[in-house]
């Protein structure tokens, strides 16, 4: 026989709210592009000025801008731009914003920018070595310079 006791006190251990139980996730297939910009919107994207690693100064295009994310990840590959490079970037938009393109990739100097192209904003950056056995999804334009 059980104690009522100890029911009552399992009763209260309970909780009253369903719980959500998330779903597992697939480790192997890794963020879409839309994931990584759902994630990276919350931030507010520095302008180039504001990045020590680039050299002080004005830069040709002080239009483009590059999230905290895409920094980070400058930062940790090693991968930085001359101010000609973020000329040709800058260029590289208007283009792609010219044919209505909103998020694209564009390959420049054996690496790869994921760029938001209404917020001229670059999301993230990859050098060659993870370029290899990448898939890029939710871009609708690809630029090559």
């Amino acid at each position: 026989m059980m104690d009522l006791k100890k029911l009552q006190t399992l009763d209260s251990l309970t909780p009253q709210t369903p719980v959500k139980v998330r779903k597992p996730v697939d480790v192997g297939s890794g963020p879409s592009f839309k994931d990584t910009l759902d994630k990276v919107g919350g931030q507010a994207p520095i302008n180039l000025n504001q990045m020590p690693s680039l050299g002080a100064g004005k830069l040709p295009n002080e239009g483009v801008k590059f999230s905290n994310h895409a920094i980070e990840r400058m930062r940790t590959r090693g991968i930085s731009y001359s101010p000609e490079d973020i000329t040709k970037l800058g260029d590289a938009i208007q283009r792609a914003a010219a044919k209505g393109s909103k998020d694209s990739l564009i390959l420049m100097n054996d690496s790869a920018l994921i760029v938001s192209v209404k917020n001229n904003t670059v999301v993230t950056v990859m050098d060659k070595n993870a370029l290899k056995e990448n898939v890029f999804t939710n871009i609708d334009s690809t630029v090559v310079l």
